[in-house]
């Protein structure tokens, strides 16, 4: 698993520098700081952590910012 995880991890950083090179800096950035949100959604999806107050709050600003600089 931990080669896999190191695999998946430096196919990652390929992609995510292969997004900066062809698109638009600012555009791609922000996108790529969704996968906060998509661990904190994936977490309380599939390993039931609870949300508090603070997380709801953090990624709904995440959110909201990553969608105000893409647009």
């Amino acid at each position: 698993f931990l080669i896999l995880s190191g695999l998946a991890t430096g196919a990652s950083w390929l992609c995510y520098y292969k997004a900066i090179q062809i698109g638009d800096v600012s555009k791609v950035v922000p996108i790529d700081k969704l996968s906060v949100v998509f661990t904190l959604v994936l977490a309380f999806i599939f390993l039931h952590e609870e949300f508090n107050a603070k997380s709801v709050i953090g990624c709904i600003l995440i959110a909201a910012g990553t969608l105000f600089m893409v647009l």
